[in-house]
């Protein structure tokens, strides 16, 4: 439903740690709240410097009663895009998919068409499956193809406050306070993280990657 677009360099990953980070949490009406609608996106280096780690957050704002009972919908598809030419069309693409209480991941693989139209590449050779970590408890961590999976609730890693901005933005404050009101503390999102090797983006220079989720 909504796409940001970073550009991460990973020819020198391994000389300096890179942490890239985009995040909306209030929507359009037909997508605020709702199970297609991305929180965050993150795209940083693995603890294993030769791994690039992708996360997408959805269903932001879940109270702790909310999450409970919270889950991944099946008629969404979690589509992580990576542009390794430069040229701003999706060159791979890293699908993430609910069934039945398990993540389904195809990819990175090159897409059967660019833009806002997806098919699921059941037939990708990278894949991977690992089962929706509930709610209080561990989570699941699955491993395929030198990739690693996890899906679940997870406490909102993003840190904003929302009254001071309102204030500046109202002329009533002109700067933020040190360290703030976190606004999402307490609230916790649905996530989908994929590690990858770089070896498995085919670049050595630079890329861009952006998160989409699309609706069935």
């Amino acid at each position: 439903m909504k796409k940001f677009k970073n550009v991460l360099g990973i020819g020198i990953l391994a000389l300096a740690v890179f942490f890239v980070v985009a995040a909306d949490h209030i929507d359009a009406p037909d997508v605020q709240g709702g199970t297609s609608d991305i929180t965050d996106f993150y795209a940083f280096q693995g603890e294993n410097t030769e791994n690039l780690v992708f996360v997408a957050n959805v269903q932001g704002l879940l109270s702790p009663s909310a999450t409970a009972t919270a889950s991944f919908d099946e008629n969404v598809l979690i589509e992580f895009n990576i542009d390794n030419t430069g040229d701003n069309v999706e060159d791979l693409v890293i699908q993430a998919i609910a069934r039945q209480g398990k993540m389904y991941f195809f990819g990175p693989s090159a897409p059967t068409s660019t833009g806002i139209n997806s098919t699921i590449l059941t037939n990708a050779s990278a894949t991977g499956v690992v089962d929706i970590s509930l709610y209080g408890s561990s989570a699941i961590v699955a491993s395929n193809n030198g990739m690693s999976f996890f899906a679940g609730p997870r406490d909102d890693p993003f840190f904003m406050d929302f009254a001071q901005y309102s204030a500046i933005i109202g002329g009533n404050a002109s700067s933020f306070n040190d360290p703030g009101s976190d606004t999402f503390a307490g609230s916790n999102v649905m996530s989908v993280v994929v590690e990858v090797p770089k070896s498995m983006i085919g670049s050595s220079g630079t890329i861009n990657t952006w998160v989409e989720t699309k609706r069935k």
